[in-house]
């Protein structure tokens, strides 16, 4: 049986829906390994980050558990809380965030320089955001454990530019991190934005790099990378919502590639999971 950490940031969700907020809990990674799950029952999913000892920090752990995913990984640290976020969305469901995270108890995870957790692992997902909220010589240690570890690395840039100190930071470590992935889940806007290229670059560079994913382009439909798709993508009928488009479409094509499914389905099975998450509020859509 297939063994994955999903590895980041859960935090609480305030879903704004004019003047009221809906409650709820999640997190890039997080998202992903729900939508992972749920997609794949067989493939244990575990989750890796630090947590408080507050009633906040108590509603996610029991969250995560309740969606099937394993808390064993999960560390608490006495005396801190989660990080916060609200979802605010246009008339045409595109979001915009706002964060209260700086003290985040997720900001200590591999503090102590202790990466062993990891061996228990066949495959480890990542992103941007898990790097992110990582002091820089935290990155870099891990960086330098993974290259000399066996296990799969499944990648996200999911650049969010108030997390990195500068833009060289993010594309020192992006870079590196995408040279180790075994499998790449890029977005194409996120890519541009953090090394200034146009669409056309970004997908030479990622069909030229080697290994295998998929280039995510939005309504457009994904990009194989690694070989050779060529199929039509139908985009959502009704968008209310992207929050966790990017998110829910890792859940799914790695759901399918961990089950042993052809490139073609696992593409087609992400970018019809994503259509349902975007037609739905918040990051999780109801099981």
């Amino acid at each position: 049986m297939t063994r994955i950490a999903c590895i980041g940031e859960a935090m609480i969700e305030l879903s704004m829906a004019g003047d009221d907020a809906q409650l709820g809990v999640a997190g890039d990674t997080l998202n992903t390994a729900i939508y992972l799950h749920r997609s794949a029952p067989e493939v244990t999913v575990d989750y890796i980050t630090c947590l408080g000892d507050d009633p906040f920090s108590h509603r996610i752990n029991d969250f995560i558990a309740a969606q099937g995913i394993g808390t064993s990984a999960i560390r608490q640290i006495p005396g801190t809380s989660p990080g916060l976020y609200a979802i605010t969305t246009t008339p045409e469901g595109e979001r915009s965030f706002t964060y209260w995270r700086s003290a985040a108890a997720a900001r200590q995870l591999f503090a102590d320089g202790d990466f062993s957790i990891l061996e228990n692992y066949d495959a480890l997902y990542l992103s941007g955001i898990s790097l992110g909220i990582l002091p820089h010589h935290v990155r870099l240690s891990l960086l330098a454990y993974l290259e000399k570890s066996p296990v799969k690395v499944i990648y996200d840039s999911n650049y969010r530019p108030r997390l990195w100190e500068t833009v060289e930071q993010a594309r020192e470590v992006t870079t590196a991190f995408w040279n180790r992935a075994d499998i790449a889940l890029p977005s194409i806007d996120d890519e541009m934005m953090l090394y200034d290229e146009t669409e056309a670059q970004v997908a030479a560079r990622f069909t030229t790099r080697g290994g295998h994913g998929a280039l995510k382009r939005g309504p457009e439909g994904p990009l194989s990378l690694g070989s050779i798709v060529a199929q039509n993508y139908p985009p959502a009928q009704n968008v209310i919502d992207t929050t966790a488009a990017g998110d829910s479409f890792n859940g799914g094509y790695l759901a399918a590639i961990l089950t042993g499914k052809a490139q073609a389905q696992a593409l087609m099975a992400a970018h019809q999971l994503a259509s349902d998450v975007v037609q739905h509020r918040g990051a999780i859509m109801p099981a």
